[in-house]
């Protein structure tokens, strides 16, 4: 038995010289240049903010408080998220079921919670070629956005699997690799929440 195991390893043991395997190496490798990308976008709405003589400006359309509860519902997907893990990597298909659902549901809340605000905003006369701040918040908050909205389906993907019997232990990496995406998101909007809507 133990020599058979030795010649055929587990599908997802293919470890590094790290130690760690080699798809959550990637997939680190993959979230480092997100790292990048994100610090450009946010260093640049930086460098420009102020900047502008026309309006409307942050203070004038930004509402903190909706936002505040937009960004605790999407810090509270982090949560399940890690429920979630936690279930499949103890064979609790039924729990693995309803903390993906939570967690997408959640993701999804936050995006409905975005479109309000940027429908509220273009009706505030806040557009993309408003001025300086519109486009730098819309580009930045967008490429969020659309980061969310790939998790939760990617969310969505493996609660199907879930429900189809296809999300076993063995395939526990699968929901921990999309878990490091949906915390890595969550991490990046703290940072946008903090320097875009608490310090202006």
């Amino acid at each position: 038995m133990a020599v058979a195991a030795l010649s055929h390893p587990a599908p997802e043991a293919h470890p590094t010289s790290t130690g760690l395997n080699s798809r959550k190496m990637l997939f680190w490798a993959f979230l480092g240049s997100e790292c990048m990308f994100f610090g450009s976008l946010i260093s640049t709405y930086l460098i420009y903010r102020g900047r502008d003589s026309a309006g409307p400006h942050p203070h004038e359309v930004l509402n903190i408080p909706f936002t505040s509860f937009s960004a605790f519902v999407l810090l509270m997907s982090s949560l399940t998220m890690v429920l979630a893990l936690a279930a499949v990597q103890h064979g609790n298909l039924r729990g693995t079921k309803i903390w993906l659902a939570a967690t997408a549901l959640l993701g999804m809340t936050f995006i409905a919670g975005q479109c309000y605000e940027f429908t509220h905003f273009f009706y505030d006369g806040l557009k993309l070629q408003s001025n300086l701040f519109g486009c730098t918040f819309f580009v930045l908050t967008g490429f969020h956005g659309t980061h969310v909205t790939v998790g939760v389906i990617w969310l969505w993907s493996l609660f199907m699997m879930a429900v189809r019997g296809k999300l076993p232990v063995e395939r526990a990496l699968d929901v921990e690799i999309a878990g490091l995406y949906w915390h890595f998101v969550d991490v990046v909007w703290i940072a946008i929440f903090t320097l875009v809507y608490l310090i202006q």
